[in-house]
C-alpha cells in the first residue's frame, strides 16, 4: 500500500513539474541603433536554425518594441533587418520562464568601412521596406519543374485563383515585370505561367505609381499593385526553358486520342530579353493565358499609359480604339460556349524581344494562335410577356475556326533629359470560319409548339487591323511638374466576309395540324467594310504651386466607316443568284469627335484630390441606303454635346492604408448599326431595325474604397462601395407577335437603370507560416428597364456572393488549398411576377500536393459545382476531379514523367444560366470529360529536388 501511495505521489509531482514548465513562450525585445535610438518598423523574424525557414515574424513599433507570441520550444535564430543597418541575429535560449525578454538589441549602421566586411548571416525569407515586401524565393520550396505561379501560391499574403489571377495583400496585381522589364506586353499571367520557379531569386511586391504619375512627375494618388521577379545570375547568362510532350486516351472513346506538346525558351541579360513559347494540343487548353487572343474581334491592349495618344481624365465614349472597333456588318454567328467548353484543337506560338538601354527601349512581340472548336449545345430560354411567357428550345452543332497573327512593337527614345519620343504599332491579321446547324422550337402556353426553325449557316471572314501612334513628351528641367505632350495616330481596318444563311421556318396553327406556313431562306451575304481613323491630342500640365497643378487637354479625332453588304437569294432551280435589295445595305459615315477640358489637382503628404470639367462634341455625318445599286440615300446628321465632370480623392493614410473615392461621368455614342434606319430580317424570327433618333447614353458612377495591409501580422482588409445610374441608356424595345412569336427589336433610349453594390475581402493568418484564411462578400443590386409590347418591364436582380479560402502548408511534403463560393440571385419581373425565380450557383474547390520518397509526387484538385434553378427544374451537381502522380528522373534531375487523369468522375458538362430584363436562359454544352495522359518533360536547367522545411502559409 505504501508503494502504491509513493507511486501516486511521484506521478502527481511529475504532473505538477510539467504543469510548471511552459509549452508556449513569448519573445520580446527592443530594436535600437548604437546610440540607443529606437528603430521603428524593423523586420523581426524567427527562423529554424537548421534550414533558415520562417517560423514567425513581426515588425517593431515606433518605440522599437516587438513581441513574438505563442512560440513553441525549439532551436531558433532571431534575425532583425532594417534598411541601412547590418542584419542582426541572435540565438534564442529557452528556460523555464514563459517570457523571454531580450532587452535592447543594438544594430550597427552600414558605413563605408563595413562594405569590406563579410557578414555571415542566414538569408532572411522576407524583408519589409516601407510598402515593399521582398521574398527570398529559395526559402519557399515548390515541387521540381514548378512555374512562378506555383511559387507565388506559397508566399505569405499572396493568392492565385484557378485562372491564374493574382491577389497580393488583398489587391489585384495589375503588372508583373521581370528584372523591372515587361514580359510579353502587360499580361501578368504570361510571366507567372511560363517562367520556371527555379529561375527566380527574389519576388518583390509593392504599390507602384501609375504610369501617368511617372511621366508627368505629378503624384495622382493612384497605386498599381506590382510584382517584380528578379532572376538568378545564372539565368541571366545562357538560356533556360523546358519542353513537355504527352499522349493519352479519351475515357469515353468518342473523340479519339488526346495529345499535347508545349515548351518555352528564355534568354535574358542586363539589357536584353528574348523568349519563345509554343503549344499544340486537343485538350481544350486554348492558349498560354492570352485570353484576349481568343476573341476574334477583340481589342489589342497598348503597352503603357497614354501609349494610345489619348490625354486627360476619363469620360470615354468617343476616344476610339481602331482595333476591335465598331460594327462590321454582323457576319459573326455568336459562339454559344465559353473558354474551355466543347472540344478544341489548338496551336499557339510566340516570340518576344525586349531591349532596355539607358536612352532606348524596345518592346516587340509576334504571336500566332488558332483554335478549331466543336460545340454541341442544348439551350432553353423563357421570355416573359405582359400577359404570360413563351419558351424556346435549341439543339445546335457548331464548328468554329479562328486564326490570329498579332504583331506589337513599341520604341521609346529619350533624346535628352527633357524630350522623349515614343512610337507604337499594334497589328493583327485574322482569318476565321464558322458552320452552324441548329433546330429551334418555340412553345406557347399549354406547351403548344407554335413554330420551328432549322438553320444551316456558314461564315468566312478575313480581317486586317493596324494602329500606329507617335507621341512626343517634354518636361521642364527647372520646373517640377511642368509637362507638355502631343500625339498623332492612324488606324485602319479592312474586313471582308461571306455569310451563307439557310433556314426553313414552320409556323403552326393552333386550330389545325395541317395549317402550316412555310418560309424558306437561302441567302448569301457578301460584306466589305473599312475603317480609317486619324487622332491627335495635346496635354499641358502647369504647377501653380508646390502642391497645386493645373492640367489642360484637347482630344480630336475623325473616323470614317464604310460598309457595303450585298445579299443574294440562291435560286436553286435556275442556278442564279438573285439580288435581294431589302437585305442589302450600304452606309458611309464620318464621325468627328472633339473634347477639351481642364482639371486642378492638389497633392501633399499622401492627400490627393482632383476636380475637373470637360466638354465633348460628337458629330455624325452619314448616309444609308437599301439595295445593291441605290439611287437615293437616307442622310443622318447628328450632333451631340455633353459636359463631363470628374472628381477623384486619394489619401495615403500611411502604414499601408489607403482611402479613395471618385465621381465620374461617361458618355457613349450610339452604335453605328443601331443608328441605321434599315430593317435586318435575315433571321425571320428575330428582326432588327435601327433608330436614327438615338441619343448618347450617359452613365454616372460613384465609388468609395479602403484598403489596409498590416505587414507585421499579414492581415489585409479591402472594401469597395459603388453606385451607377444610367441616363438615356440604349435598350432594345421588343415587339413580340403573340401568334408567330416573331420578335422585332428597336433600340430606344430610356433612363432609370441603376446598380449598387459592395465588395469586401478580409484575410488573416490562422497560424503564421502555416495557414491562412480569407473571406469575401459581394452583394449587388441592379435595376434594368426594357419595353415589351409597349409595356415597361422592370427587372430587379438581387445578387449575393460570398466566399472563403483556406490555405494549409504544414510542411514542404504536404500542402492543401481549399475554397468555397456561394452565389444566390433573386430575379423579379414587373410584367409577370409569377415568373420570379431564384438562381443558385455554388462552387467548392481544393488542391492537394504530396511529396513521397524517391522523388515521387502526387497532385490532385477537385472542383465541385452546384447549379439550381427551380423554374427550369435544374439541380445539377458536378464534381470535377483531376489527379496525377509524377517522378523526377535522372541524376541531373532534368526530366519528369507524369501520369494524369482528368475529370476522374466523368462529370464535366459546360453549364451556364442567366437572367436579365425579360428572360432567363440555360445552356448545356458537351465538353471534354474524362481522359488520361502520360507526359514527359525535359528541363534544360534541371530540377532541384532538395526540399527543406520552409516558411510561408501559401
Amino acid at each position: 500500500m505504501k508503494k502504491l501511495l509513493l507511486g501516486a505521489l511521484m506521478c502527481l509531482s511529475a504532473l505538477f513539474a510539467c504543469a510548471q514548465t511552459p509549452t508556449r513562450f513569448q519573445i520580446q525585445g527592443i530594436t535600437a541603433d548604437t546610440s540607443s535610438g529606437p528603430l521603428g518598423s524593423a523586420t523581426v523574424m524567427l527562423l529554424q536554425r537548421k534550414d533558415s525557414s520562417l517560423v514567425n515574424f513581426t515588425r517593431s513599433n515606433d518605440k522599437g518594441a516587438f513581441v513574438l507570441r505563442n512560440v513553441k520550444k525549439g532551436d531558433y535564430l532571431l534575425k532583425i533587418s532594417f534598411v541601412g543597418y547590418i542584419p542582426f541575429q541572435k540565438d534564442i535560449v529557452f528556460s523555464d520562464k514563459e517570457l523571454i525578454d531580450l532587452g535592447t538589441l543594438e544594430m550597427k549602421a552600414i558605413t563605408k568601412e563595413l562594405f569590406e566586411v563579410v557578414v555571415k548571416t542566414a538569408r532572411a525569407p522576407l524583408s519589409i521596406k516601407g510598402d515593399t515586401i521582398e521574398y527570398n524565393a529559395a526559402s519557399f520550396k515548390v515541387p521540381p519543374g514548378s512555374t512562378v505561379e506555383d511559387l507565388l501560391r506559397k508566399l505569405p499574403g499572396v493568392q492565385i485563383d484557378q485562372d491564374g489571377n493574382i491577389v497580393a495583400q488583398g489587391q489585384q496585381v495589375r503588372k508583373v515585370t521581370v528584372d523591372g522589364k515587361r514580359f510579353f506586353g502587360d499580361d501578368p499571367k504570361m510571366a507567372t505561367k511560363n517562367l520556371p520557379a527555379e529561375a527566380i531569386t527574389k519576388v518583390q511586391i509593392f504599390n507602384d505609381k501609375s504610369e501617368q504619375a511617372k511621366v508627368t512627375g505629378v503624384d495622382d494618388g493612384k497605386k498599381e499593385k506590382t510584382v517584380n521577379l528578379e532572376l538568378k545570375d545564372g539565368f541571366k547568362k545562357g538560356g533556360f526553358g523546358k519542353v513537355t510532350a504527352g499522349l493519352g486516351a479519351d475515357g469515353n472513346n468518342s473523340r479519339g486520342a488526346r495529345g499535347e506538346i508545349k515548351g518555352n525558351y528564355n534568354k535574358f541579360d542586363d539589357k536584353n530579353q528574348f523568349s519563345l513559347i509554343g503549344l499544340t494540343n486537343n485538350t481544350n487548353q486554348t492558349g498560354m493565358s492570352w485570353d484576349d487572343y481568343q476573341d476574334f474581334r477583340g481589342s489589342g491592349s497598348f503597352n503603357s499609359w497614354n501609349d494610345n495618344g489619348d490625354f486627360g481624365f476619363g469620360g470615354g465614349g468617343g476616344r476610339f480604339f481602331v482595333i476591335g472597333g465598331d460594327d462590321d456588318g454582323g457576319l459573326n454567328i455568336p459562339v454559344g460556349g465559353g473558354r474551355g467548353q466543347g472540344y478544341s484543337n489548338n496551336v499557339a506560338a510566340g516570340i518576344n524581344y525586349n531591349y532596355n538601354g539607358k536612352k532606348t527601349k524596345v518592346n516587340s512581340s509576334y504571336y500566332y494562335n488558332s483554335t478549331r472548336q466543336v460545340l454541341d449545345a442544348l439551350r432553353s430560354r423563357e421570355n416573359f410577356l405582359t400577359n404570360g411567357s413563351f419558351k424556346s428550345q435549341e439543339e445546335s452543332s457548331q464548328i468554329n475556326f479562328i486564326g490570329n497573327h498579332r504583331l506589337s512593337f513599341r520604341y521609346e527614345q529619350m533624346i535628352d533629359s527633357t524630350n522623349t519620343i515614343i512610337f507604337t504599332n499594334n497589328s493583327r491579321l485574322n482569318g476565321g470560319n464558322t458552320s452552324l446547324n441548329s433546330l429551334q422550337q418555340y412553345f406557347q402556353a399549354g406547351n403548344f409548339k407554335s413554330n420551328e426553325t432549322t438553320i444551316k449557316n456558314a461564315t468566312d471572314v478575313d480581317k486586317m487591323e493596324t494602329a500606329n501612334t507617335l507621341i512626343y513628351r517634354w518636361k521642364a528641367k527647372n520646373k517640377k511638374g511642368r509637362n507638355f505632350a502631343a500625339s498623332g495616330s492612324y488606324g485602319y481596318v479592312q474586313n471582308d466576309g461571306i455569310a451563307d444563311q439557310n433556314s426553313l421556318n414552320l409556323f403552326y396553327s393552333a386550330n389545325s395540324a395541317n395549317d402550316v406556313i412555310r418560309r424558306a431562306l437561302d441567302l448569301t451575304n457578301n460584306t466589305n467594310s473599312q475603317v480609317n481613323e486619324l487622332k491627335s491630342s495635346l496635354l499641358f500640365v502647369e504647377p501653380v504651386s508646390k502642391r497645386v497643378f493645373w492640367e489642360s487637354f484637347i482630344n480630336l479625332s475623325r473616323r470614317g466607316n464604310f460598309v457595303d453588304r450585298d445579299a443574294f437569294d440562291l435560286a436553286q432551280e435556275s442556278g442564279r443568284r438573285i439580288p435581294v435589295d431589302t437585305l442589302s445595305s450600304y452606309f458611309k459615315n464620318d464621325i468627328t469627335y472633339a473634347r477639351i477640358g481642364s482639371a486642378v489637382r492638389y497633392s501633399y503628404k499622401g492627400f490627393n484630390i482632383s476636380g475637373g470639367m470637360a466638354v465633348q462634341r460628337f458629330g455624325l455625318d452619314g448616309k444609308f441606303a437599301l439595295g445593291q445599286n441605290p439611287t437615293s440615300f437616307i442622310n443622318v446628321n447628328r450632333t451631340f454635346v455633353a459636359w463631363i465632370p470628374n472628381v477623384s480623392v486619394n489619401y495615403d493614410l500611411k502604414n499601408n492604408r489607403y482611402l479613395w473615392s471618385g465621381y465620374d461621368v461617361s458618355v457613349n455614342q450610339p452604335n453605328v448599326r443601331d443608328l441605321q434606319p434599315v430593317i435586318d430580317n435575315s433571321n425571320p424570327l428575330y428582326i432588327r431595325q435601327g433608330n436614327p433618333d438615338l441619343l448618347p447614353s450617359v452613365n454616372h458612377s460613384v465609388n468609395f474604397g479602403y484598403n489596409m495591409f498590416n505587414p507585421a501580422s499579414f492581415t489585409n482588409l479591402g472594401l469597395n462601395l459603388f453606385y451607377s445610374y444610367n441616363v438615356n441608356q440604349i435598350i432594345y424595345n421588343q415587339q413580340v407577335d403573340p401568334r408567330t412569336l416573331v420578335t422585332v427589336t428597336t433600340p430606344t433610349n430610356i433612363s432609370g437603370g441603376q446598380s449598387i453594390g459592395a465588395w469586401m475581402n478580409f484575410g488573416f493568418p490562422l497560424k503564421k507560416t502555416k495557414s491562412n484564411l480569407s473571406v469575401n462578400a459581394n452583394p449587388n443590386f441592379s435595376r434594368n428597364l426594357t419595353y415589351i409590347n409597349g409595356v415597361l418591364n422592370e427587372t430587379n436582380n438581387d445578387s449575393y456572393r460570398f466566399g472563403m479560402r483556406l490555405d494549409l502548408t504544414p510542411s514542404d511534403n504536404f500542402t492543401f488549398f481549399a475554397n468555397a463560393n456561394w452565389g444566390v440571385t433573386n430575379s423579379r419581373f414587373s410584367v409577370n411576377t409569377a415568373q420570379n425565380m431564384k438562381i443558385i450557383n455554388h462552387t467548392y474547390g481544393g488542391t492537394m500536393n504530396i511529396k513521397l520518397p524517391k522523388d515521387f509526387f502526387i497532385n490532385s484538385n477537385l472542383d465541385y459545382r452546384i447549379y439550381v434553378n427551380n423554374r427550369f427544374n435544374l439541380d445539377q451537381r458536378l464534381p470535377i476531379m483531376n489527379a496525377s502522380i509524377y517522378k523526377i528522373l535522372g541524376k541531373a534531375k532534368k526530366a519528369e514523367l507524369r501520369l494524369s487523369v482528368y475529370d476522374v468522375f466523368n462529370k464535366n458538362l459546360g453549364i451556364s444560366q442567366f437572367a436579365n430584363q425579360n428572360f432567363v436562359s440555360q445552356e448545356k454544352v458537351q465538353t471534354l470529360a474524362r481522359y488520361g495522359m502520360l507526359t514527359f518533360t525535359y528541363n534544360m536547367r534541371g530540377m532541384n529536388t532538395t526540399l527543406k522545411r520552409r516558411g510561408g502559409f501559401f
